[in-house]
């Protein structure tokens, strides 16, 4: 049985090009779990390997690296930068035990920063910061540690390592808590040496800054360092890797990923200050079958629990499962899947290192692993023993902000394309696939333009079926504001039995927002009981396709006046056209108008961009309801017609230098003004007149 004290779970977290997966990669290579330092920019990574992720030079995917240093077994993730496909970011937070947060030395703290910061304290994440790309031009330390310090107090940043030299003389750093140089050797290891003369004075001061830190999270500590001015060299290394492991200090560190400098000191710091699995905090989740909590510890020899972050599918392997496991160890060939309710069997354990797969016998509390084809197990689902059941709280991903109407491009494919986009939908919870009752458009809703983007290549990729986005319909309807009445006759002979329906209508607007009502008001039999619900058919086929613009009719009451029939020639479809007559007549004299759907929105901007998105708000005739604030963000509550806000993730993102989010849901139908009412109607008249 493993021991789980040696295991460190750690998720790499940082805005895009801050060089999460370079750094990964030089950990992977410093430490012998790879043998070769790939580059992101020459697509030979062995994190960023699938072809959409190569090609944009971006990571799109959480992946996964796993390596052995000073007897500890460590489990990275590394995670997108990019806001589209965030959400793999937030599920891999969820599930890790500690994070590697990386800034860099020359953009320092950019908008996404702010994000990471947020899953970090929201999981109470100990946290190494890693200022990468020293080696830059322009580079700067210092600057950017303030930086992090004012932007994120509650990170409580502290200075662990100076650097030796800056931008292209990056040649080292200080070591801080030991007092001694550390320099860089090619293979990421170092040479310790003394401080050098200039740097001591920095030295002293950033040690006592250190100490001082460091006093302040525990009583006992900061009673000693008051009496005595300062503390032993090991009550400081004990008293930081205590509060590192609570959350109270982040350790910062500079380094350069892409020179393979500094790998070993932060493997280092990942083996000393990160917790593992046992000293996190304990995990509550329920009995499925009693609903009662149940606790579980991250050790080898508790029951074993797991929760899946990732499924992909593959047209090679299937589907792969990645679970993060929880508590207790897992070896053998099944696992009961408490979400489902459910025993899965599985053929054999990997661990996995980019795209390659490292089968195991047993895996235990705080690894990362995976099975394939399993048959009913999604991403969110909690795997355990059926004897010991628990089901911890769902993954919840991130909402679709973008939709596009979605086909194949050559209509035979149909088919192959939404069996395409079904396994999409179990790899990524992000995507949406509805359809529109109203348009009959089938919708792909997703993150950004990017993600849908980048699924559209995945999917040409894998599946050689080529995909088409088009801006969706907007589902207008139909209503009336006055009331009328009509006769409809349809009457037909040619030779033989004719045709002959006649009847008179009322329509008047249904009032409470329904959507239809029919009253009978004949009197006598001027129209026999059996076709006065033809007449109805009627009214109703034709309400669905609209009068003035080829829209759903809705919110209508209809009375049946009177009427006329023959006793040879009167049908049940006779009946149905006259009713569909009267209706159209009737309702070109009762005032039609056009409904648009309004949408309610709520959007989180910085306080600078505030008059920018209201302005724009109005531009797109949204009606402001109100704002409120939280600690960073003003929250503009809004309703916008649907018709306005299309591609309203793009612009947003425009407006805000992507620091704007916003969350929209169907609010009511209003009538559309009527000169864009006037601009849809022409349209429609001249596609029907194309047709």
């Amino acid at each position: 049985m493993r021991d789980v004290q040696q295991i460190r779970n750690t998720v790499i977290l940082g805005h895009g090009h801050s060089g999460k997966t370079t750094l990964a990669e030089a950990l992977l290579f410093t430490a012998d779990a790879i043998g070769r330092l790939g580059r992101v920019d020459e697509g030979s990574s062995t994190l960023d390997f699938e072809d959409e992720e190569i090609r944009r030079k971006i990571s799109i995917n959480a992946a996964f690296g796993h390596l052995i240093w000073q007897g500890c077994e460590l489990f990275l993730t590394d995670t997108p930068g990019d806001d589209n496909f965030v959400n793999e970011t937030k599920f891999a937070a969820r599930l890790a035990d500690s994070a590697l947060l990386t800034v860099g030395g020359v953009l320092g703290v950019r908008s996404q920063t702010e994000r990471f910061v947020d899953l970090v304290l929201e999981r109470k994440l100990p946290c190494l910061i890693c200022i990468t790309k020293m080696d830059r031009e322009r580079a700067n330390f210092l600057e950017t540690f303030d930086e992090i310090r004012q932007t994120f107090p509650k990170l409580n940043p502290a200075v662990l390592h100076l650097p030796i030299g800056a931008e292209k003389d990056f040649q080292g750093v200080i070591d801080i808590l030991n007092n001694q140089a550390l320099l860089f050797r090619l293979d990421g290891t170092v040479d310790i040496a003394e401080v050098p003369a200039e740097l001591l004075d920095e030295t002293a001061v950033r040690r006592a800054s250190l100490m001082e830190y460091v006093a302040e999270t525990d009583d006992d500590l900061l009673e000693h360092f008051l009496e005595e001015g300062e503390l032993s060299d090991e009550a400081l290394k004990n008293g930081l890797a205590a509060a590192v492991r609570q959350g109270k200090i982040a350790p910062v560190l500079p380094c350069s990923p892409l020179n393979n400098a500094g790998s070993s000191i932060i493997l280092d710091a990942i083996t000393s200050f990160l917790p593992s699995p046992d000293q996190r905090p304990v995990l509550i989740g329920t009995n499925p079958k009693t609903k009662e909590l149940v606790q579980r510890r991250g050790l080898a020899d508790a029951p074993f629990s797991a929760q899946v972050f990732k499924t992909t599918a593959d047209t090679f392997t299937g589907r792969l499962t990645v679970f993060r496991v929880l508590s207790g160890t897992l070896k053998g060939d099944s696992f009961y899947n408490s979400t489902k309710g459910e025993n899965e069997h599985f053929g054999h354990l990997f661990l996995m290192q980019g795209k390659e797969q490292k089968e195991v016998e047993s895996v235990c509390a705080g690894m990362i692993a995976a099975v394939a084809k399993l048959k009913n197990t999604g991403t969110g689902d909690t795997l355990c023993e059926e004897a010991n059941p628990v089901l911890y709280e769902p993954l919840e991903p991130l909402s679709s902000v973008i939709s596009y109407a979605v086909t194949a491009k050559v209509e035979k494919d149909e088919e192959k394309l939404f069996s395409a986009l079904t396994k999409m939908l179990d790899e990524d919870l992000t995507l949406h696939l509805t359809r529109e009752t109203q348009t009959h458009e089938v919708l792909l809703s997703g993150v950004g333009q990017v993600h849908l983007d980048v699924i559209k290549d995945k999917i040409k990729r894998k599946f050689s079926v080529e995909m088409a986005l088009s801006v969706p319909k907007i589902p207008y309807r139909e209503t009336l504001k006055g009331k009328a009445t009509a006769q409809g006759k349809h009457k037909k002979q040619s030779g033989g039995r004719g045709q002959f329906g006649d009847c008179t209508i009322e329509i008047e607007p249904l009032k409470n927002g329904e959507h239809f009502e029919f009253v009978d008001k004949i009197v006598g039999g001027v129209i026999p009981q059996q076709y006065r619900p033809a007449v109805e058919k009627g009214v109703l086929e034709a309400m669905e396709k609209g009068v003035i613009a080829g829209y759903p009719f809705s919110g209508l009451k209809v009375g049946l006046l009177d009427g006329s029939y023959h006793n040879v020639d009167s049908s049940e479809m006779a009946f149905k056209i006259a009713g569909s007559l009267a209706f159209k007549k009737a309702v070109l004299e009762a005032h039609p108008v056009l409904l648009e759907p309004i949408m309610e929105m709520e959007i989180r901007v910085d306080k600078e961009h505030v008059g920018d998105v209201m302005g724009d708000l109005n531009s797109r005739r949204g009606k402001v309801l109100g704002m409120d604030s939280n600690n960073r963000h003003e929250i503009i509550r809004a309703q916008v017609p649907q018709a306005e806000i299309q591609l309203y993730s793009l612009d947003l993102t425009s407006m805000t230098g992507g620091r704007g989010s916003f969350q929209v849901k169907f609010s009511h139908y209003e009538e559309v003004p009527t000169q864009i009412a006037q601009k849809i109607i022409a349209n429609h008249q001249i596609e029907v007149g194309g047709e």
